[in-house]
């Protein structure tokens, strides 16, 4: 395998805001998220049922600072239950807003207040962790930027959200899954969007340097992507700097860098020179050519800026293992034994059970007698295996702590601070990690539909 195979593939604000500057205030500490219905042109149409925090407008980039408190009180407007879950935050359990594990569900009218403190910078985002495949596939997913308390020295940033739609020819939503979907790969949406956007133009200053947050919120697409019409470079991977010592080959369209549901990328961007030039985050769909998803357009004079005056990213306090008194847990990712029942609904039940943990499927959020996978001694260093033993790809996402990639049967893995790590066909991958925040953490596939038909679970901090 070639070194740029750890793209996670085989060939197999300061300035603009994303999401059309439709983002909530920087630097409030205290702000309500309504959940409630929207409108929004996808196509040529109106597209009605949409989920946002907003009745005409993709979900907001929420903005927050290393180390200084937030609360987000989530007020819910929808028929459905729900409950909001941070995606790569390492705070507290009861923050984590997953339902039955570490908070009751938000009802209709209800409100539940959020508080927590960022350890980390970084790249995130924010989804519903209740009816998670109805208000996801209807559009609830949203960015969350936390930033570092020194300023690396960009001109501007870009937030792109990455999100497929499943839409007939009158811009109504087609059924969010299907069995056939959940039983393979997953059922893949027929409009791309980035931002909501079949493909957006973005302008920044020519010559400048631009920070692009690219961010995989699907419920299943696995996105091949790379850049083109500018210099750039990879800075972080999951909410997390990349040191300068790991080298990371730039994607290209013969080798993309896979970009799993839950997974998040930034770029350092060098502006085009001259104004109209364009910088363009390419993808390529199966039998499709590839295409713009978003597009960097520089503006006015030059400002003839160098990647090389950017400063290195700090690193994020995560502690670091020690392989020497690690312990290991495995854990099988594969097809549901026979007779396995769909789980218990009460979050949003897709009615089968097709996918397992160690050959167990999980029995549904508020399940009785539902144990953890395995249990972790807080402050002690852990080896997790991770088995792929299906043909389908699957990006497991481990809430509330980070880990690192050691090793992989089929590919070079550079030691990148993660929470969600794509394993392949028939993929081993060893991370490693300290177990120091205490609580119960869900772990679970980010194909929706993989996770609510049983490959989802728990670990336990103790």
């Amino acid at each position: 395998m070639k070194r740029r195979e750890f793209l996670l593939g085989s060939s197999a604000a300061a300035g603009v805001v994303g999401l059309g500057g439709l983002s909530l205030a920087a630097g409030n500490d205290a702000q309500e998220l309504v959940l409630q219905s929207a409108n929004y042109r996808l196509r040529d149409q109106l597209t009605t049922g949409m989920v946002s925090l907003s009745p005409d407008a993709p979900p907001p980039v929420l903005y927050g600072r290393q180390g200084k408190a937030m609360r987000l009180t989530v007020r819910n407007t929808l028929p459905d239950y729900t409950a909001m879950h941070w995606h790569g935050l390492r705070i507290a359990n009861q923050m984590d807003g997953v339902p039955y594990l570490t908070q009751m569900p938000i009802g209709e009218g209800e409100s539940f207040a959020y508080e927590f403190t960022p350890p980390d910078a970084g790249t995130h985002w924010y989804h519903p962790h209740c009816m998670t495949m109805d208000q996801m596939a209807h559009g609830l997913t949203g960015v969350i930027v936390i930033a570092e308390p020194e300023d690396p020295g960009f001109d501007s940033e870009q937030v792109i959200n990455l999100r497929d739609f499943r839409l007939d020819e009158e811009g109504a939503f087609l059924p969010a899954y299907t069995a056939r979907g959940a039983a393979r790969a997953g059922t893949f949406g027929n409009v791309q969007t980035a931002n909501w956007r079949t493909e957006g133009v973005y302008d920044h200053a020519a010559g400048t340097l631009v920070r692009l947050r690219v961010v995989n919120t699907d419920t299943t697409r696995i996105y091949r992507l790379h850049l083109e019409g500018a210099v750039t470079r990879i800075i972080a991977w999951d909410g997390h700097p990349v040191e300068v010592e790991v080298d990371l080959a730039l994607p290209t369209a013969d080798e993309p860098l896979l970009l799993g549901p839950g997974q998040r990328v930034d770029f350092a961007v060098r502006m085009p020179e001259d104004e109209g030039q364009s910088a363009a985050l390419m993808a390529k769909f199966p039998g499709q050519k590839k295409r713009a998803m978003a597009r960097l357009r520089a503006t006015g004079q030059s400002a003839a800026r160098n990647l090389k005056e950017l400063r290195p990213l700090r690193t994020n306090p995560v502690l670091r293992p020690n392989l020497d008194q690690a312990e290991m847990h495995e854990f099988v990712f594969g097809w549901t034994p026979e007779g396995g029942a769909p789980d218990d609904g009460f979050c949003g039940s897709l009615g089968y059970s097709f996918w397992s943990i160690n050959r167990t499927p999980w029995p549904g959020d508020a399940a009785q007698g539902t144990g953890p996978l395995a249990v972790l001694e807080q402050g002690k260093s852990y080896v997790l295996r991770l088995r792929n033993e299906s043909p389908n790809l699957h990006p497991i996402h481990l809430h509330g702590l980070a880990f690192v990639p050691l090793k992989s049967n089929l590919r070079k893995l550079p030691p990148l601070v993660s929470d969600t790590v794509l394993l392949l066909k028939d993929e081993i991958i060893d991370i490693a990690l300290v177990a120091d925040n205490p609580g119960d953490w869900a772990f679970h596939c980010h194909v929706i539909e993989h996770q609510k038909t049983g490959l989802a679970g728990f670990i336990r901090v103790v």
